[in-house]
């Protein structure tokens, strides 16, 4: 096997550990944003959130939504008992997680993480819920480490449990517009911000067409399977198009799934009426390479294209032009909090990449610019982004896990 080939193996084995929960949005925004060198002092709080900082949720209820029992429902209260104010629908939440203990260096040590899971029930003053999908090692490579958060949600968070979260945050929500018909399409885990966009539609908007295409193998992953059945069954406006990839023998054309093979322009060419629609897509890389660049090829407006994706997916819009980031190298990166100068050579794909290669532990999240857990003030010089990044980014700072130096930097972290 060539070096190139083993990169490759690793690469798609931490695509497939991020592919579950950690929420990435890729918004089609300026390319190569430039972050200006810092005067203020502290991070600008954000007056869109319903709270600053963490905020601790009691686990009230866990539900299994899969036959395959791999995809688990986690209903949250505030500890504070206060009512909770509406998010809009599509958006997530982002936790820290205390790890009792795992290899860290060699040692067994305990350790906090972050990350990002889209909500899968629409706003209801009393909780929040988010729907996560357990990630095993990968059947062909099973050396390489299962999904680290989505196996402690499954097997150490219970009801009861204590846990720290941030206010709903993400630029990926449904219009409200009633006029407006939406089509839902969501790509294995990637039907939990339709879940949210849809419960919210059938209690505020009941009249609104809504098409839902929900991509998959087969049975044994169909979440929400019966919920999904009982409200299309009792919304006419609501269209429901079950897409399996891999129907099992005992999968019924019809009953279980409606259409066999794979969600693309094809399929939505035959179902969907003339008129203007608005798209909503989520899913793994795959889908979102795939059928994003063809829903624009198709002739859908980009305005009317909205997606969001699990995993570094990088999509591509017919007529975008993408800017390569200037090759920089030999340049000081000083992180003043750890005390560490260290000189960049353009090897890394991010400044996240490039303090934790040496072993400067940082703050992350979703890494690719959506959720912000990453964000750290910048002293000194300047960051650009070859995509800028969904998470609005406070003045004076930057974020680590798209960012890229284009001078010499002085970094808080």
């Amino acid at each position: 096997m060539t070096a190139a080939q083993l990169l490759g193996l690793i690469s798609a084995a931490l695509l497939l550990q991020l592919a579950v929960g950690i929420v990435v949005v890729l918004r089609r925004r300026s390319l190569a944003a430039s972050t200006a060198p810092a005067q203020a002092t502290e991070k600008v709080a954000r007056p869109d959130l319903a709270w600053q900082g963490w905020r601790e949720f009691r686990v009230v209820q866990r539900s299994l939504e899969d036959a395959a029992r791999t995809q688990c429902s986690f209903y949250l209260q505030p500890i504070d008992g206060q009512a909770l104010p509406a998010f809009r629908p599509g958006q997530f939440l982002t936790f820290s997680l205390e790890l009792a203990g795992g290899a860290v260096d060699g040692a067994e040590a305990a350790r906090t993480i972050t990350r990002c899971y889209s909500l899968s029930d629409g706003p209801d003053p009393a909780h929040y819920r988010v729907t996560i999908k357990r990630v095993p090692a990968p059947l062909d490579h099973p050396e390489f480490l299962p999904g680290l958060s989505s196996n402690h949600f499954h097997d150490h968070v219970r009801v009861g449990d204590v846990l720290r979260v941030k206010a709903p945050s993400g630029h990926f929500f449904i219009d409200p517009d009633p006029a407006v018909r939406a089509v839902l399409i969501g790509g294995g885990i990637g039907i939990t911000p339709m879940m949210s966009m849809l419960r919210w539609c059938i209690a505020n908007q009941p009249q609104r067409p809504v098409y839902l295409f929900y991509g998959l193998r087969n049975s044994d992953e169909h979440a929400f399977k019966s919920h999904l059945e009982e409200v299309a069954a009792a919304h006419p406006a609501l269209k429901l198009h079950v897409v399996y990839s891999r129907p099992a023998a005992a999968d019924v054309p019809g009953r279980d799934y409606q259409h066999a093979g794979h969600v693309d322009v094809e399929l939505l060419r035959k179902t969907l009426p003339h008129g203007r629609h608005q798209f909503y897509v989520c899913g793994p890389p795959a889908l979102m390479q795939t059928l994003v660049p063809a829903l624009a090829e198709w002739g859908v407006p980009v305005a009317d294209i909205h997606y969001e994706a699990f995993g570094p997916a990088s999509v591509k819009l017919p007529g975008e032009e993408v800017s390569a980031l200037p090759e920089v190298h030999d340049v000081e990166v000083k992180f003043q909090r750890s005390g560490r100068t260290l000189a960049w050579d353009g090897r890394d794909a991010s400044l996240l990449d490039f303090a934790e290669r040496h072993g400067i532990v940082v703050e992350s999240g979703c890494r690719s610019g959506g959720c912000g857990s990453c964000e750290t003030r910048l002293l000194e010089g300047a960051v650009a982004y070859e995509h800028g990044p969904d998470h609005d980014v406070a003045q004076g700072h930057c974020l680590l896990c798209v960012g890229r130096p284009t001078t010499a930097l002085v970094l808080e972290a």
